[in-house]
């Protein structure tokens, strides 16, 4: 019998894009067992009451950037599962080709929860950011039953204002999660000659259309032109790729490392 946080990091791991026998590798746990429970719902998480890691109007007692920049990287690769007695793991799926976007996503966790561990987690591919606390589900109350792109993902009104505040580092957790800046190439006939012409662009892509929204809606704030296109399974891609734009992102964002 498995724990409900041995559970979620099996189902954490194929959300990243691993297969059911990847995770069953990496975690010893039956192919059929990962494929239920991937298919399946966890029992939403209970927030604890007086929570000492909010303010009185429930805004968390954090640093906001590091928050912003989390939140991005908690809707795009992150879950919280629920342990024993009333605590919880948070855990950020990142790809092992960006060592650097690793090193980040620990020094936001241990920011924004200063005094508990934070582990990583290594599997084939990827590796899973970690820090336990029974607070998480106050942080991000985003968190309840099922996949996010099943459920409605709405921000609390503080979560807003700080989105509001620091724009730049929600978009830039978003981007680090689910996103990418890539280099397109096209060729053009000049003077009867063919001349390759190279430009860079942003793309992130999210089944929730919630969190779509949230990413467009936070694009429009910061002056971010972009367009979306549906791709199969659901999946929405936006794609940023005006040169003004870019430029923009790139002063802020930047490519993943």
């Amino acid at each position: 019998m498995y724990d409900t946080a041995t559970r979620q990091r099996a189902v954490s791991l194929h959300a990243s894009g691993l297969t059911f026998s990847q995770v069953s590798r990496a975690t010893g746990i039956s192919r059929f067992a990962i494929r239920e429970w991937a298919t399946g719902t966890v029992l939403a998480a209970r927030p604890t009451a007086d929570c000492p890691v909010l303010h009185d109007d429930l805004e968390p007692r954090r640093p906001r950037p590091d928050y912003a920049y989390l939140l991005g990287l908690y809707l795009g690769d992150g879950c919280i599962s629920e342990g024993r007695r009333n605590v919880h793991a948070l855990r950020i799926a990142c790809g092992d080709a960006w060592p650097g976007l690793i090193d980040e996503c620990a020094r936001a966790v241990a920011a924004v929860m200063p005094h508990n561990k934070v582990q990583r987690v290594r599997a084939t591919g990827c590796t899973s950011v970690v820090s336990t606390s029974k607070h998480w589900p106050c942080l991000f109350p985003q968190h309840g039953p099922g996949p996010k792109h099943l459920r409605r993902i709405t921000l609390a009104p503080w979560q807003q204002e700080i989105v509001d505040a620091h724009p730049w580092e929600f978009l830039r957790g978003l981007i680090h999660s689910d996103g990418c800046r890539i280099t397109n190439w096209t060729t053009r006939t000049v003077g009867g000659v063919d001349k390759r012409y190279e430009y860079p662009r942003y793309f992130f892509t999210n089944t929730s259309t919630d969190i779509i929204r949230l990413f467009t809606d936070t694009l429009d704030a910061v002056g971010v032109r972009w367009k979306a296109a549906t791709r199969p399974a659901g999946a929405v891609n936006v794609s940023v790729a005006r040169k003004e734009s870019v430029a923009l992102m790139d002063a802020r964002i930047g490519p993943k490392y």
